[in-house]
């Protein structure tokens, strides 16, 4: 089934939303990779009272724009022009390395869906169960493809200290497209799938 969604994301949203089912995501995000989600837990989060200007500024930014919106695992690729930043290619990247991190933004900031590829871990799924949140699988191979759907780069932190790469971009998409994989229902396609491919594996040992 195929579903639109707009930011802010409400948990009447994401209840609504089951592994299988095809988003058309509207709205404002970041794209966030490990390092990202590394200073938003270990400097944002546990920082306390001791952050300084530059870090309370992304802090209140974060807890604004996340609140119902997204987080995108990607490095994009980016072009200035003029003053504008613009997307380039944007395809997702691997999720995993975040999984240490993950249900810690997921909780503190109220995100609505995680964007990536190749799925996560039980901590994500069980935050996404707590917090009402999904798992959107990106295109993968379609980064020019995804990057036209970034319609908008509104801000963009710490490219100084991360590099653009590793940046926090925060953006606005139009009609930016993937598959929910790990549902707030406690489902994920990803552990299904291991557990066939695992079941087809032991069946073809015991035939040998």
């Amino acid at each position: 089934m195929k579903k639109t969604l707009r930011t802010p994301i409400t948990d009447e949203d994401i209840l609504s939303l089951n592994i299988g089912d095809v988003v058309e995501l509207f709205g404002e995000g970041i794209t966030a990779r490990d390092t990202a989600h590394k200073y938003m837990v270990e400097q944002l989060l546990e920082g306390g009272t001791s952050l300084d200007e530059e870090d309370q500024r992304i802090y209140e930014e974060l807890k604004r724009v996340l609140n119902g919106g997204f987080i995108y695992h990607s490095g994009p690729i980016v072009r200035l022009e003029g003053r504008k930043w613009r997307f380039v290619s944007s395809g997702p990247t691997t999720s995993i390395r975040a999984e240490i991190y993950q249900h810690r933004v997921i909780e503190a900031f109220n995100v609505k869906m995680v964007i990536g590829k190749g799925g996560m871990g039980d901590s994500t799924l069980e935050a996404c169960r707590r917090n009402k949140c999904v798992y959107l699988h990106g295109i993968g191979g379609a980064g020019v493809l995804n990057a036209e759907a970034v319609v908008e780069v509104l801000d963009v932190f710490k490219k100084n200290d991360f590099g653009l790469p590793e940046a926090i971009w925060k953006i606005r998409v139009e009609g930016f497209t993937g598959i929910v994989t790990m549902d707030a229902h406690g489902r994920s396609l990803h552990e299904i799938a291991s557990g066939q491919v695992k079941e087809k594996f032991e069946r073809l040992m015991h035939t040998v």
